[in-house]
């Protein structure tokens, strides 16, 4: 069995002394975007983060999002895992450390839905637990253990949180620069002040994430940190070629990303639609009709077709309009130049009639007579797109009908059911009565007459009946999937 490297020695031979790393992102950072990112400069990957409890019970899941995926060109690469038990989390690491250089795992998701999880972020407190699990990874898996994690408030937390995560067995530490609560439109600016303390105060690599839009943050960062490399997220998303220092045209990394999904097939069709959203975004702004096609189109072929338009039409701009085309007020570039996409600072709370504060943008318009028959102005995108799909919804409240509860369990209740309950209470009240059910298809009594009608028919013929088979299924109970019994 080879040595397992630690820390530096870790980082210099198996990540070749990678400095500029692509995050793991979440339905993001699949081998198609890996292998184009890897294309134009960047030297590590991270596979999108992979929830350790599913990836030990399904063997589909870890199919599709890390057996299927190996390819020699694809390395170094490190697997991201979200987890909060010690045991789960070792057993996924034993079932992926064959097709990786690396283990991560992910303390810094500040989504929702990882709070729901308990997981990412929301485990930065029990530093008891993450010792544990750490630790007993680096004991049984023959990879390293690294970590990705966000700052606290306080330096010196931060500092002790990741010298705790070192002594646990962590051999690379990437460090956020924000704090859990930056995310959304409260995301700001990360700070490397943080990831500085925390690279100085620790003896294994460290990479820092936050503030990359460019090679010369990059350059900058290395330089006012010390870090051994940076990682990108958003980005990378928006400029594959960040790495090079280059901001290539979008058709270009567009068509390039789009070679590479045909060349390694299957790529699910919403991570395809995401990075061309995200690619052409800033042209999208100003075609908005594409922009509908793209989110409408339901196979690779749409979305190619979709992106090929929008080559034409920004290069139609280019014919007619000269040096001054595509200039967008707040963009550096022409708007078909993959660049940085900077979120808008969130706007002050405004105060409302009572006199207290309330979120800007949360306002709602006061619906009108003709709003509420169902106007799309006072309908929310999502609910647009279902009445296009079904242009007799109804989204009014006041005019969808209302169901009776069932008498026994409070759920709708057949419309003409006999008993008055929902299709469950009904079956069970049915079977125990003997009874019928017409609206919902139940024959208990119908089926038990017959087989007493065929007993009777036996005597009456001085023949003994033949012995009684388990009841079949009528068509009903094809159906429904019951039986007369």
């Amino acid at each position: 069995m080879a040595v397992k490297l630690q820390g530096f020695e870790f980082w210099k031979t198996t990540l070749r002394g990678a400095r500029y790393v692509v995050a793991p992102m979440v339905d993001q950072s699949e081998l198609a975007w890996r292998l184009l990112s890897r294309r134009h400069g960047a030297e590590l990957c991270y596979t999108p983060m992979l929830h350790a409890q599913v990836f030990v019970r399904d063997a589909n899941y870890r199919k599709d999002n890390l057996y299927s995926e190996v390819c020699p060109e694809d390395r170094p690469l490190i697997t991201q895992f979200c987890a909060n038990d010690p045991e789960v989390f070792v057993q996924a690491c034993l079932l992926a450390q064959d097709y990786c250089d690396a283990i991560d795992l992910n303390l810094g998701c500040p989504q929702m839905i990882a709070k729901r999880g308990h997981y990412g972020v929301f485990l930065q407190d029990e530093w008891e637990l993450l010792e544990k699990m750490v630790k007993l990874a680096n004991e049984k898996i023959s990879v390293p253990i690294t970590c990705k994690i966000r700052v606290f408030n306080k330096m010196e937390e931060t500092v002790q949180y990741a010298q705790m995560l070192e002594k646990a067995g962590c051999q690379l530490l990437t460090v956020h620069g924000r704090t859990k609560d930056q995310k959304g439109p409260a995301t700001g600016i990360a700070s490397w002040e943080h990831i500085k303390a925390v690279r100085n105060a620790v003896n294994i690599p460290v990479f820092a994430n936050g503030n990359i839009q460019h090679l010369s943050d990059v350059e900058q960062c290395m330089e006012e940190t010390g870090v051994q490399g940076v990682m990108s997220a958003e980005g990378n998303l928006h400029n594959p070629a960040l790495f090079e220092g280059h901001s290539p045209p979008v058709w270009e990394m567009a068509e390039e990303y789009l070679e590479v999904v045909s060349q390694y097939p299957p790529c699910t069709l919403s991570y395809v639609r995401a990075h061309l959203f995200k690619l052409w975004h800033h042209t999208l702004q100003i075609h908005k009709d594409l922009r509908e096609e793209l989110a409408k189109v339901k196979n690779l072929q749409g979305l190619t077709e979709v992106s090929r338009q929008l080559r034409l039409r920004c290069q139609e701009e280019i014919t007619n309009g000269g040096e001054e085309a595509g200039q967008v007020v707040g963009l550096p570039f022409p708007h078909w130049i993959c660049q940085p996409y900077v979120r808008p600072v969130p706007k002050a709370p405004v105060a409302n009639s009572n006199g207290t504060e309330v979120k800007a943008g949360c306002h709602k318009r006061a619906l009108s007579q003709e709003d509420s028959d169902g106007a799309s102005d006072a309908l929310s995108k999502n609910k647009q797109k279902k009445k296009a799909r079904n242009p007799q919804k109804n989204f009014c409240p006041e005019q969808k009908p209302k169901y009776i509860k069932c008498e026994q369990c409070g759920n709708p209740k057949g419309n003409q059911c006999v008993f008055n309950l929902c299709r469950g209470c009904c079956k069970k009240k049915a079977h125990k009565e003997v009874a019928d059910c017409p609206s919902h298809g139940l024959r208990f009594k119908t089926k038990s007459r017959g087989l007493q009608e065929e007993e009777d028919g036996g005597l009456l013929n001085g023949t003994p009946s033949p012995p009684t088979d388990p009841p079949q299924r009528t068509d009903c109970g094809l159906r429904h999937g019951l039986t007369g019994t």
